[in-house]
């Protein structure tokens, strides 16, 4: 049985794309709210879980933020996939950077990994919102996993570049 989000509680939040816009502990600009500093965020969550959600082909949903939680696992996969072959942090570092700056599709584009899971955007404004916040966590889970892929030294956790092989869901990786 695959680990679910705790974010049930939707009332306040924003949805884009059938999507909730959760509340990040954050620095980097964008649309997200911001969550507070001592308080685990849909981030923690997906890094918490991705070693045993990874392993599922399928993924019953329970709350709409388990969209997100599927989301980031897959990009955390995409991550560790580019990682893979950086010997020091950073290298490690570059390819991250490199990632973070490539377009992000949204649902309803071409690359788009989950088209079923996610309602294409109803108006441009709601496309460019899902967008922002899509690269926003991209950009902060991708600084998060490079303090557990890589150890304090720089050299590479094989704990967890291992699951760069995994295939999440039976998507490719690009």
């Amino acid at each position: 049985m695959a680990y679910h989000s705790s974010f049930v509680d939707e009332e306040g939040i924003t949805k884009a794309c059938g999507c909730p816009l959760l509340p990040l502990k954050s620095k980097k600009k964008g649309p997200a709210p911001v969550s507070e500093q001592g308080k685990t965020d849909i981030i923690d969550e997906a890094i918490t879980f991705f070693r045993a959600n990874v392993f599922f082909r399928n993924f019953e949903i329970k709350n709409p933020a388990d969209k997100l939680l599927i989301y980031l696992t897959y990009h955390i996969n995409l991550s560790l996939k580019r990682l893979e072959g950086c010997r020091t942090l950073t290298v490690g570092t570059k390819a991250i950077i490199n990632l973070g700056s490539e377009h992000v599709p949204i649902p309803g584009e071409s690359g788009f990994p989950f088209t079923a899971l996610f309602h294409p955007p109803q108006s441009q404004n709601e496309a460019e919102l899902f967008r922002d916040y899509l690269k926003q966590i991209r950009e902060e889970t991708s600084g998060r996993l490079l303090s557990v892929a890589y150890r304090p030294n720089g050299t590479p956790n094989k704990w967890w570049l291992a699951f760069a092989k995994r295939k999440f869901m039976n998507v490719s990786l690009e």
